[in-house]
């Protein structure tokens, strides 16, 4: 039995219908959604030959369709072009990020809470990362008699700080001579040249004193190891809540996204095209769960994901134009080229 036309729209109302309020849709709610325009009768056929095709789904004897997995899977892959994001949108959205800080992992929590907030979604994103990035810069500060905070800041503008036990004591001059160590020696150097021969080099030139200033060091090359690394945020969890399909595998959404490697797997699609992971496609299915993700160019070739999770039932065709220009605007403000909309 091949997809006709009149399958297709029937099948996209179905969804459409769905997602609204997650019931199962009868042939007399498509007869009204299609303002009487094909029978009751009719209607039932097509969704009699849909679901022989597993396109839909009946959960009762006597109840209307759901979209199957499989379904939805057509429907995406068939269905048209999303509408562009309304220019009022666009500049409600260009407001927003220019008000944000602009070091990469406070801006990627920032999006990730006004997409959020825009969608009425939970959303997870990540910091830019390559396996390359490098510590472009380090400074040294006293912040007790007996710690150091060391700085780091990324090739990438992201600044990370790890504080360190100091025997003995720093002074201002040990802290001043220390960066100067670790910016020799440190900075530019990928995670995979940090050898345990460069380790003990750098152990050697703090003469007398390296056992007691060693931790400032092993905090350096601690935040160099985790630059490649990158941080993942999620935001609006409480939204996962709202959906009863869903509630029976909260803690597996929970822990998939609660997981960087997995979460930044499951963030970024394999091209630089938006697409959509459904529940079914996971190693380990979640059913009823869908996830909208995109990647976002953040410049000097580094990347990060960003993603809408919620139920297979989510409005794509109102959310998608809207997490493209958010990944637009986030690669951006990223790479320090932030333009406002013109229309």
């Amino acid at each position: 039995m091949a997809m006709d036309d009149r399958k297709r729209r029937v099948l996209q109302a179905v969804v459409t219908l769905y997602g609204i309020d997650g019931e199962p849709v009868g042939s007399g709610l498509l007869c009204r959604y299609f303002d009487s325009a094909v029978s009751s009768a009719t209607l039932r056929n097509e969704m009699a030959a849909l679901t022989k095709l597993g396109l839909l789904e009946q959960p009762h004897t006597s109840a209307g369709r759901v979209p199957s997995a499989k379904g939805y899977r057509y429907y995406l892959d068939h269905m048209d072009a999303p509408a562009a994001l309304p220019a009022a949108e666009r500049r409600k959205i260009d407001r927003l990020f220019a008000g944000m800080d602009y070091e990469p992992d406070k801006l990627t929590q920032s999006a990730a809470k006004a997409l959020s907030d825009w969608a009425g979604f939970t959303v997870v994103a990540t910091t830019p990362a390559a396996p390359d990035l490098c510590i472009a810069h380090f400074e040294v500060v006293q912040v007790g008699r007996y710690s150091a905070a060391v700085l780091a800041v990324t090739g990438a503008g992201g600044v990370r700080t790890r504080v360190a036990r100091v025997e003995g004591g720093l002074s201002r001059t040990d802290a001043v001579q220390l960066a100067g160590l670790l910016n020799r020696s440190l900075t530019f150097v990928s995670p995979p040249d940090l050898t345990e021969a460069l380790l003990a080099e750098l152990a050697m030139s703090l003469g007398p004193r390296r056992k007691e200033l060693w931790g400032v060091v092993q905090a350096a090359a601690d935040l160099l190891e985790e630059a490649a690394k990158p941080r993942v945020h999620v935001e609006g969890i409480a939204h996962l809540l709202e959906w009863p399909e869903l509630s029976g595998d909260l803690a597996r959404v929970l822990e998939l996204f609660g997981d960087e490697e997995t979460a930044c797997r499951l963030c970024a699609p394999a091209g630089q095209r938006g697409d959509v992971l459904l529940g079914e496609d996971l190693s380990d299915p979640i059913p009823g769960l869908s996830v909208i993700r995109k990647r976002y160019l953040a410049g000097g070739g580094l990347m990060g994901g960003l993603a809408i999770v919620g139920p297979a039932r989510m409005p794509f065709q109102k959310l998608m134009p809207g997490l493209d220009y958010f990944a637009l605007k986030l690669g951006q403000s990223m790479a320090g080229n932030l333009q406002e909309d013109a229309t």
